[in-house]
């Protein structure tokens, strides 16, 4: 007991220096974080008003907080004493190690940086990666962000959107629409034709140019197959699509002209 209350003013002496030392560093990175957080935005402002793509302002907003943030935590550990020499080469043969560990995830950000820089796509285009039709919402520096049409959030790892063939329906500007419609072999071809492009000629998505055409792409077993190939806007393509389908069966319908079905003929012999 006397031996405990011996050291005991030491004990008080450390735990406030330690005490004060762990508040410090608390307000180190509290403050630190916060201060990092408005650098950043700030970094990807000025981009944005000076004209940057806002993928590349984003991409480049979310490395520099990562860094800046990397220097904070540093600043805060030494203040509770730590050798930040020691840290900085513990920290770099334990980043070794967790690369290695995590190669995935490195190529990932490979892939990131290597989609700012070739740009198969940009913020907002309706592009097909990874088997996903979607419109970019995000590029970070690990995932690629898709909104479908549906509004469900997909996101994608960078390695995976750049691995496979990228489709990109934006870059062009407008989109061409294949649509089939199948007429009866009765049916006047030409009057079929003309009853189609005055359908859609009527709808708001459908360009004056190029011009919308009406082909035969093939006899088949039941019907003559008509390819309708109007063209819209990117980001108006499925909702073009359904709405010209419903106005051709329409216009159709109020023609006579017929939209045939499979049909099958039965013979019955008596003998």
């Amino acid at each position: 007991m006397e031996q405990l209350e011996a050291y005991l003013p030491m004990i008080k002496e450390n735990a406030m220096l330690y005490g004060i030392n762990f508040v410090k560093a608390l307000a180190i990175f509290i403050i630190g974080k916060f201060i990092v957080k408005i650098i950043a935005n700030a970094i990807g402002r000025g981009m944005a008003k000076s004209g940057s793509d806002e993928m590349l302002a984003k991409f480049v907003t979310n490395i520099a907080f990562a860094l800046m943030l990397t220097f904070v935590v540093i600043a805060a550990i030494s203040q509770l004493g730590v050798q930040t020499a020691s840290l900085v080469a513990i920290l770099g043969a334990a980043g070794l190690a967790v690369g290695l560990a995590l190669q995935g995830s490195l190529a990932n950000f490979a892939a990131g940086v290597m989609a700012i820089i070739f740009r198969p796509y940009n913020v907002g285009d309706v592009v097909e990666v990874a088997g996903m039709t979607g419109q970019v919402e995000e590029v970070d520096i690990f995932t690629t962000t898709l909104r479908l049409p549906d509004k469900t959030k997909i996101i994608i790892p960078n390695g995976q959107a750049l691995e496979g063939p990228i489709t990109n329906f934006t870059e062009a500007g407008n989109r061409r629409m294949d649509l089939a419609v199948g007429i009866s072999y009765d049916a006047d071809i030409e009057q079929a034709r003309k009853v189609i492009l005055e359908a859609i000629s009527t709808s708001d998505y459908v360009l004056d140019s190029p011009a919308p055409s009406v082909g035969v792409s093939e006899l088949a077993d039941n019907s003559v197959n008509l390819t309708v190939r109007p063209w819209a806007k990117a980001a108006d393509h499925p909702a073009a699509t359904l709405e010209l389908l419903e106005k051709i069966k329409v216009a159709l319908d109020a023609a006579d002209i017929g939209i045939p079905y499979p049909q099958r003929d039965v013979h019955i012999y008596n003998h």
